[in-house]
């Protein structure tokens, strides 16, 4: 097979290919950005690989950075764009289930293909287009076949980290795994524990966001890899449920957890201790807190202006756009509009600021002025007091006379 045309991205990295070959060594793009072209799916990064040594793709090119050398890689910087150049290479032995704890430069392409991952992902495209298959990764692609290359229990045994990538490709791709490689999958899952929360993290936040999150989310409950993932071992059915509510891909990742916590059924202080297992950022745990009661809000009533001005303009529109996954349309314009049309947007925009409470109120400093401004803030909001200086004011007198007494 032959590509008929060669995108931007692998044409920007041509004269690198093309500087390689002219100087005796081979070289290919290989990986998921020629898995992503066969696809017809964007591409992301280029990756390019060598015959030539570390030291001697150095040589070639004047503007390099180290950026693995000891994998193999070297970065090579054009006025353009920048490029992963990568040594052939074979691996051996993997005591942390995760990288290798030798790596051997080697001249042959074939060599360095059969220690990839999937089928898919061993293919590698020459400088005159011609695709290298030497695992039938094309024939899995036709098929829709998600296939370890070679033995897959070497393969998970190697990285189990693969086995959430390859979950995650059924996500994104809708891809069936091959039934040797699922049940290699089904044996090692709990090798999982042997690898950090963080790297397991990155791949099942992009499972719950694939296009074909059913199929994804189904083959990880199925292959009992949800045991071995903090916190979920009690929640396979919850997964399965998660994995039945229709709509597209789940835009981000904090629309993506606050789905998960909704059918998780979680309260706000079990959120936080359960995103902090996942090692998710605070401002994502802050994030998804806020969103999941709106959600709850949402599933039964209407936006009030209290609830929106709470959220923020963004986060709300985060949440109705969740209306899809329960059969229902969301309505991103009147939010839009109603946002637009609030009274303020924050406590800074009140008329009446907190010096000014304090020295009109001959009360001792405390937490009454505070609970005043939180007050009128709220008045304001929900459209019961007009935000001027004199009406706040004699409001705040009011209140405090029955706060106070």
């Amino acid at each position: 097979m032959r590509l008929e045309a060669f995108p931007l991205e692998f044409q920007g990295a041509m004269p690198i290919l093309r500087k390689l070959q002219e100087a005796g060594y081979e070289a290919y793009y290989v990986g998921g950005s020629v898995r992503d072209i066969l696809l017809n799916k964007p591409i992301h990064d280029v990756d390019i690989a060598t015959s030539a040594f570390p030291a001697e793709v150095k040589e070639l090119f004047h503007r390099t950075i180290d950026v693995g050398i000891d994998h193999g890689t070297v970065m090579v910087i054009t006025k353009e764009a920048t490029y992963e150049v990568t040594t052939f290479r074979t691996e051996s032995t993997y005591q942390d289930y995760r990288r290798p704890d030798h790596v051997e430069f080697v001249r042959s392409l074939k060599e360095d293909l059969k220690r990839r991952d999937f089928t898919i992902n061993a293919l590698a495209v020459g400088i005159d287009g011609t695709v290298i298959d030497l695992f039938d990764g094309l024939d899995d692609l036709r098929n829709k076949v998600l296939r370890a290359v070679g033995n897959p229990y070497e393969r998970f045994h190697e990285d189990a980290l693969r086995m959430m990538r390859a979950l995650r490709f059924v996500s994104h791709l809708g891809f069936t795994l091959e039934p040797n490689t699922f049940e290699a999958i089904q044996e090692y899952h709990s090798l999982l524990a042997k690898i950090s929360v963080e790297r397991i993290n990155v791949e099942f936040v992009k499972l719950m966001m694939g296009s074909f999150r059913e199929a994804g989310l189904r083959s990880f409950v199925e292959s009992e890899c949800y045991i071995y993932c903090p916190g979920l071992r009690d929640y396979g059915t919850a997964l399965l449920n998660f994995s039945e509510l229709h709509g597209p891909a789940v835009p981000t990742e904090r629309q993506a957890w606050t789905l998960l916590m909704i059918m998780l059924d979680m309260n706000i202080t079990d959120i936080r201790y359960f995103m902090k297992e996942w090692k998710c950022s605070n401002q994502l745990i802050r994030e998804v807190t806020e969103m999941v009661p709106a959600l709850q809000f949402r599933l039964k009533f209407e936006w009030d202006n209290w609830t929106l001005y709470q959220l923020g303009r963004e986060l709300a529109l985060s949440v109705e756009y969740l209306l899809y996954y329960f059969d229902r349309e969301p309505n991103l314009a009147k939010i839009r509009l109603l946002y637009q049309f609030l009274p303020i947007y924050s406590l800074k925009d009140l008329a009446l600021k907190g010096n000014e409470v304090k020295d009109h109120f001959d009360y001792p400093r405390g937490p009454w002025i505070s609970m005043t401004l939180n007050k009128l803030e709220q008045e304001v909001v929900e459209g019961n007091l007009k935000n001027e200086k004199e009406a706040l004011l004699a409001f705040a007198e009011d209140f405090l006379e029955k706060k106070m007494s």
